[in-house]
């Protein structure tokens, strides 16, 4: 039978190979929120002449935006974002009709309307010759800086455009930061009732690597090569915390049921065979997810990409951490406990033989 726990230090090696270097590119700032997150206007085009995005930045910051950032994202287009824009119309104010009562009684409209109202006895309404209304103005702000771009670099071609509020992007950093703590403490104080201390700290522990490795990962991409985590991404962080402890529940069931039906055996053994018994359940099972998050990631729209690829980062790694981190970390626990008892009772033994 082939020994998996007996080789546990390589697997806690591996896994501080690839949670130590994320966390440092946490710390250094690698992680690069979206502007679902820090507010902004964001807008993807291609124009005629093909500038270079050095070109639109300088241009943008000629017409009162030095904060523009620009990039090419392939094809030719480019991305391009600024502070929040206004994208809609500034609202046209709606005429009032007052009447005004004249020395002979009657009531006469201001020039904006163009109803009088129904006669009275002894009274008479007048309606003024209505003035030609002014020219509503339809175009934004946002209107009015691509037509500037568009002047600038030729006819553009648009072909998505978003903008943020900065209030709407730290609600949204509270609201994921209280979501993913409340799902983590409702998933350890379940696993505590239900399997036990140990249990359910371990399955943490090994639910914390997995959300480290994928955050990890996204703060190295986001330092080297500017990738952006989105309001997705925290759905992605949601379910990877399920896939994860649902893979861990099931190899603690069978440990727990071998417990039972292999009662004197060291803890060691019994963790080992029954992660055996499980390994291909659960590795087929990740197999299929992963296939298809792989052709979706490949052949997928670009707008759920970064959603992609964290649950692909998620999926393999939950799957590792199950096996080879909270089963190990658990067994590591039970021989820990059982040594310190040991070393307690030969003290104890000891100062027994002394005493006599």
């Amino acid at each position: 039978m082939y020994d998996i726990v007996g080789k546990r230090n390589w697997y806690f090696a591996f896994s501080a190979l690839i949670t130590i270097p994320g966390l440092i590119f946490i710390i250094l700032g690698g992680l690069k929120p979206s502007v679902d997150f820090t507010g902004g206007t964001v807008w993807q085009v291609r124009y005629a002449s093909q500038p270079a995005p050095a070109e639109v930045r300088a241009a943008l910051v000629e017409l009162g935006h030095p904060e523009a950032l620009v990039k090419g994202v392939g094809a030719g287009f480019l991305e391009i974002r600024t502070d929040p824009i206004d994208l809609l119309p500034a609202q046209t104010p709606i005429p009032v009709v007052s009447l005004a009562p004249t020395p002979t009684g009657s009531a006469t409209a201001t020039p904006s309307a163009s109803v009088s109202p129904s006669p009275t006895p002894g009274a008479t309404a007048t309606v003024a010759p209505t003035a030609t209304p002014a020219p509503i103005l339809r175009d934004t702000a946002f209107d009015k800086l691509s037509k500037l771009l568009v002047a600038r670099f030729g006819a553009g071609e648009p072909r998505s455009v978003s903008t943020v509020g900065p209030i709407v992007g730290s609600e949204l950093i509270r609201s994921s930061i209280i979501l993913i703590v409340t799902g983590e403490l409702f998933i350890l104080l379940y696993l505590w009732i239900r399997f036990g201390f140990r249990y359910g700290t371990a399955a943490i522990v090994a639910l914390l690597h997995d959300v480290i490795v994928v955050v990890g990962t996204f703060a190295l991409l986001g330092y080297f090569f500017g990738l952006e985590f989105d309001a997705l991404f925290v759905t992605a962080l949601l379910t990877i915390i399920g896939f994860s402890v649902h893979d861990t529940i099931v190899v603690f069931d069978r440990i727990r049921e071998n417990r039972s039906r292999h009662a004197g055996e060291p803890f060691g053994a019994i963790v080992n065979h029954s992660i055996l018994q499980t390994l291909g359940r659960s590795i087929n099972t990740s197999l299929t997810v992963i296939v298809t998050l792989t052709t979706l990631f490949l052949l997928g729209p670009a707008t759920i990409r970064t959603f992609t690829l964290a649950l692909l980062l998620g999926v393999a790694s939950g799957t590792y951490s199950s096996i080879f981190n909270a089963s190990q970390l658990l067994v590591a626990w039970y021989e820990w406990d059982a040594a310190r008892k040991a070393r307690v009772s030969t003290q104890r033994s000891a100062a027994r033989g002394s005493g006599r």
